[in-house]
């Protein structure tokens, strides 16, 4: 695929996507914020990269400032318990078994697979919903099982791993930007006091 044919099929699949469906993350993650409950990502490859990218903004960008902050935690930022788990019980537990540790009702628990099939993803999924969390998923390709099992779904359609990667990181900015409207009060993108703040 050339350059301009990737950017053709990226602007394409933005220019499809459901925003209510990101309207209803943002509205997930403004729930958790002001019931002070705890939002996990997590993902394999790129996807566990923007998990973590993800969880990064939050902890500083949307939080920077504000007296209550945003709880967000990667589940694969921990690499020694990450492989210790996968060594000792199996790659399938990765993500299912720190949430056994932290997860509290009402949490909101985000996976993100281009596929939807994730087998890791899927079982800590089923055991949040079990356990009382909101889930989210964010998936590229038919959306895969990933789709079905999920509170709220945002969806990549093209049939594209790397477009899914950008997209499902786009829509973490999107919510953020939303966030930081919404609880400081102004757009940094418009020469806000966070942007004097970190300059």
């Amino acid at each position: 695929m050339k350059p301009t044919e990737y950017r053709s099929l990226l602007i394409q699949t933005l220019e499809t996507l459901d925003m209510e469906s990101v309207d209803r993350l943002a509205d997930g993650f403004s729930k958790a914020y002001e019931n002070g409950s705890t939002i996990y990502t997590m993902g394999n490859g790129g996807s566990g990269a923007s998990a973590s990218h993800a969880a990064g903004d939050f902890l500083k960008g949307a939080s920077f400032g504000l007296n209550k902050r945003f709880r967000m935690i990667c589940l694969n930022d921990n690499l020694p318990s990450l492989m210790a788990i996968a060594n000792d019980i199996g790659w399938d537990d990765i993500f299912v078994e720190p949430l056994k540790n932290f997860l509290k009702p009402g949490d909101l628990v985000i996976g993100i697979s281009g596929s939807g099939n994730s087998k890791n993803v899927l079982k800590a999924i089923a055991y949040a919903k079990e356990h009382g969390a909101v889930t989210a998923g964010l998936t590229g390709y038919s959306g895969g099982v990933l789709a079905t099992q999920v509170d709220i779904h945002v969806h990549s359609a093209a049939n594209d791993m790397e477009v899914a990667e950008d997209v499902h990181m786009a829509v973490f900015n999107m919510v953020k930007k939303t966030m930081m409207n919404k609880y400081m009060g102004e757009s940094p993108s418009m020469g806000s006091t966070y942007d004097a703040r970190v300059k």
